[in-house]
């Protein structure tokens, strides 16, 4: 095996290996390793920690694609002796897994944080009424959770009627329905 065939068969296997990763989402190339440093997942899907490492799959791909395509160039149309055309593709490799990480880190992976149950909890969820609550009836209630605008039913803790725009706070909530008590009534009853 040449140089050459080297280089055109890491740059192969690299490209190979994206085209498939593209296809399966990275799912076909899981690879669990025991420690932190080292996480073959594309973005962190093994582990809890919501960080690349800069040893992830597609990095290393991206480095596997870039060695070869570099040292095949080099070997092929500069006619670069053995060291300069190795030492060129590492760094050219490098360079693309570097760029990679990067991306991974910087863009698809930078607002991701895990999901907690007490960020979904509706109780102690400030909302306004949109549909008045009639006496021993159901509403609507409008409220924000997780910079979203959201709605459900909604009813009276007490069997109150409770009109339009009123402020009101969540006490409890079950099988989809809000059971709410207004907030200056909440406050009066804290003073």
């Amino acid at each position: 095996m040449t140089w050459e065939s080297f280089y055109l068969t890491c740059f192969f296997a690299g490209l190979l290996l994206t085209v498939v990763s593209f296809f399966f989402g990275g799912h076909a190339l899981h690879v669990n390793l025991p420690g932190h440093m080292f996480d073959f997942t594309i973005g962190g899907h093994g582990g809890t920690s919501h960080h690349a490492s800069p040893f992830n799959i597609a990095s290393l791909m991206m480095f596997l694609t870039w060695f070869g395509a570099a040292g095949f160039i080099m070997t092929r149309y500069r006619s670069a002796t053995g060291a300069i055309a190795l030492t060129i593709a590492v760094v050219a490799g490098f360079l693309g897994g570097a760029l990679m990480y990067l991306f991974l880190a910087r863009v698809l992976i930078a607002n991701e944080h895990p999901l907690v149950n007490a960020d979904f909890e509706m109780s102690g969820v400030l909302g306004r009424i949109s549909m008045p609550i009639r006496e021993s009836g159901t509403g609507e209630l409008i409220y924000s959770q997780q910079g979203t605008r959201r709605s459900c039913g909604a009813r009276s803790e007490d069997g109150r009627a409770i009109e339009r725009g009123a402020e009101v706070v969540v006490m409890r909530y079950e099988k989809g329905i809000a059971y709410v008590k207004r907030f200056d009534e909440l406050q009066h009853d804290a003073v």
